[in-house]
């Protein structure tokens, strides 16, 4: 692959970290790829994510944290956000 690519997209993915969760730290980074990646697979291919979910109760149970902890991170950047227009 391109490595010129490869530094791009890692910008594009550091970004939408920072937007989404006001974090662009190396860890958050990683954590939004997961993200992303098992919302994607979760949206188009819900059997295959739900047969990986039976046999892996507690990566199940990691994600169901991760999933929290993104949307507890966006809820309070958008209410920082809306305080910082008014």
């Amino acid at each position: 692959m391109n490595p010129n690519f490869t530094t791009e997209f890692n910008a594009l993915v550091e970004k939408f970290s920072e937007l989404l969760t006001g974090d662009a730290s190396e860890e958050m980074v990683e954590k939004i790829k997961i993200w992303s990646l098992y919302n994607h697979i979760h949206k188009t291919m819900p059997a295959l994510a739900s047969h990986w979910n039976q046999n892996h109760p507690e990566s199940r149970a990691d994600i169901r944290s991760l999933y929290e902890e993104v949307r507890e991170l966006n809820q309070k950047l958008r209410e920082t956000n809306k305080k910082t227009e008014e």
